[in-house]
């Protein structure tokens, strides 16, 4: 007698895990680091001031009149908000029928749309070579067009540093260096920032690991064998103690291999426009079907651009 089998059979009900796994990341280094203020306008603007230069002079005689010498005024920077949305309309049915994973699709929906907008926040400040623009629509300045404390190759210039024109990247390209950071950090420093994290593609972190200063390596590989702990192969650099301080390595899946930055964190923020911040709306609904508007107007606030370092130009090996 030939056997029933599941192959045969009608009604097997469907088994479908109730879960959804998501691998895309939503790790936003830049954003993340950045501290969030809320602004009032669509061009927001801040103030820098720098001191004068020290005085290898600055002795009177005694009993001297005072002299008064005419302050150094302020600096005004500025950047435009941007307009980032992510729109999705959900059919009545869809809102209606059981669903595996999630109970509201409207709602699972948002929470991936926001992350989204996160995203491409990040790629948009990071990963892009873009100038202030007041046109429709408006643009955000990117964080390379701040930079003047730069290592770039000969044939490449940096932009003027706020945020009014774009830095030059149609040379040769070249091989990054400990050369390059290091001089484009100390740069930085004499200025008076201090970077505290770098922020750079996968490449260029296992390149940095790869790098050598005077013949050996910044990685010696060996095994730490702590007692009670499983050995463990040491391959790869996560500080990089400088002449001029300490910098976090932290690799973004956001930023292409041509560049790297080298950020302090006080002086970089992000600024969203009062009541716009992820915001949700509802739109007019025109038939069977829920539609959804998710927006954020922002804008980078780069404090103090000498605060902050750069390396582009780069190849990627």
């Amino acid at each position: 007698m030939a056997t029933f089998t599941t192959s045969n059979a009608v009604g097997e009900k469907e088994s479908l895990a109730d879960i959804i796994y998501r691998l895309d990341t939503s790790e936003t280094p830049i954003f993340s680091a950045a501290d969030k203020i809320t602004t009032s306008g669509v061009f927001y603007e801040w103030q820098v001031q720098e001191l004068a230069a020290a005085a290898t002079d600055n002795h009177v005689n005694e009993g001297a009149d005072a002299s008064f010498a005419t302050p150094t005024a302020t600096s005004r920077l500025g950047n435009y908000h941007q307009i980032s949305v992510k729109d999705f309309a959900i059919s009545g049915t869809l809102e209606s029928v059981d669903k595996a994973g999630r109970e509201r699709e409207s709602a699972y929906q948002k929470v991936l749309k926001s992350l989204e907008l996160r995203r491409d926040i990040e790629k948009s400040v990071g990963d892009t070579n873009v100038a202030r623009s007041a046109s429709d629509p408006r643009k955000s300045a990117s964080l390379i067009t701040w930079m003047t404390n730069v290592s770039v190759p000969s044939d490449m210039g940096a932009a003027t540093g706020d945020g009014t024109d774009t830095a030059d990247v149609t040379g040769t390209a070249r091989a990054l260096t400990l050369a390059q950071i290091e001089a484009a950090n100390q740069a930085a420093w004499e200025d008076g920032g201090n970077p505290q994290i770098l922020v750079c593609s996968a490449t260029n972190k296992a390149n940095i690991s790869n790098l050598s200063a005077a013949g050996t390596n910044l990685v010696t590989n060996q095994v730490n064998t702590t007692a009670g702990t499983a050995p463990s192969f040491v391959g790869a650099v996560s500080v990089f103690l400088t002449d001029f301080g300490e910098l976090q390595l932290t690799p973004s899946r956001f930023m292409s291999n041509d560049k790297l930055f080298m950020i302090d964190p006080d002086y970089v923020c992000i600024g969203t426009l009062n009541g716009r911040n992820f915001a949700e709306s509802e739109l007019s609904k025109t038939g069977d079907a829920d539609k959804t508007q998710i927006v954020t107007e922002f804008t980078l606030v780069v404090k103090s651009p000498k605060a902050h370092a750069a390396v582009f130009g780069l190849n990627g090996s």
